[in-house]
C-alpha cells in the first residue's frame, strides 16, 4: 500500500512543480520585456530631448579622445622650452604650426586640426583654445596665460539649445592679455590690444587697446616699425 501511495503523492507534486516552474519563466519573461520597453522609452526619449543628443558626431568625438590622452602624454609634462616637439606634436594632428612658435606645455587646444598659426605665435600658459569653428593666429600674435579663446555657444532662443561655432581670427601683432576672454567670431585686427580680465564678442580695430567687460575702446596702441616695414613690402 505504501508503494501506490507515494506514486500518487508524485503526481500530485509534479503539476505543480510545473506551475511554478511556468511561473517563474513568465516572471523572467516580463522583467526582460520591462527593461527591453525602459530601454526602448531612454532611446525615445534620447531622441525627443535635444538636450540629450550629442552636440558631436562620434567620430568627432573619438579623434578627440585619443588627441587627450596624446595630449597628456607626449604635451602637458614636457619642459616648456622643447617648443619645437609640442609644434610637432600639434602637426602629427593636423594643425599647421608655423615656424618660431612658442606653445607652452600647459595650453589646452581643444581640436589641433582646426588650428592654424603662421611664425612667431604665443599661446602661453594654462590658455585655452576651444576651436570648433576653426582658429587662425597670425604672426606674432600673442595669447597670454590663462586668457580664454571661446570659438563656440549656443542659441539659447532656440528650445534645442542649438551648438552654434564660429571662426576666430587673430590678425597680426594682436595681443590677447592675462584672463581675458574672446568669444566666437570675433577678428582681432592688427595690433590690437585686449586688456587683462576683459571679455570681448565684438571684432577689435587695428591698433586699438580695449578693456573691461565688455571691452571698450580706451586707446590707441603705437605702430611698430616691424608691422609698417611688413606691410611697406
Amino acid at each position: 500500500m505504501s508503494s501506490p501511495d507515494k506514486q500518487s503523492v508524485s503526481n500530485a507534486t509534479q503539476p505543480a512543480q510545473s506551475r511554478e516552474v511556468s511561473t517563474s519563466l513568465w516572471s523572467a519573461r516580463e522583467e526582460e520585456s520591462d527593461a527591453t520597453y525602459s530601454i526602448l522609452r531612454l532611446s525615445d526619449h534620447r531622441k525627443a530631448d535635444p538636450y540629450l543628443r550629442p552636440a558631436f558626431a562620434f567620430r568627432n568625438r573619438v579623434r578627440r579622445a585619443l588627441w587627450a590622452v596624446c595630449w597628456f602624454i607626449l604635451f602637458r609634462f614636457t619642459p616648456p622650452p622643447l617648443f619645437w616637439w609640442r609644434s610637432m606634436v600639434l602637426r602629427a594632428f593636423g594643425a599647421r604650426i608655423g615656424p618660431n612658435n612658442f606653445i607652452y606645455p600647459s595650453a589646452r587646444i581643444w581640436a589641433p586640426w582646426l588650428l592654424e598659426t603662421e611664425e612667431v605665435v604665443t599661446i602661453g600658459r594654462e590658455t585655452e583654445i576651444y576651436n570648433p569653428g576653426g582658429a587662425i593666429f597670425k604672426h606674432h600674435s600673442i595669447i597670454s596665460q590663462n586668457a580664454y579663446v571661446c570659438g563656440a555657444s549656443h542659441d539659447y532662443n532656440d528650445p534645442g539649445f542649438s551648438f552654434q561655432s564660429k571662426r576666430i581670427v587673430l590678425e597680426p601683432y594682436a595681443w590677447v592679455c592675462a584672463r581675458a576672454i574672446v568669444l566666437p567670431g570675433v577678428t582681432m585686427g592688427e595690433g590690437s590690444v585686449l586688456g587683462a580680465g576683459s571679455v570681448t564678442a565684438r571684432s577689435l580695430e587695428p591698433w586699438w587697446v580695449y578693456a573691461g567687460n565688455p571691452a571698450r575702446r580706451t586707446k590707441s596702441r603705437k605702430q611698430s616699425e616691424s608691422s609698417i616695414r611688413s606691410t611697406e613690402i
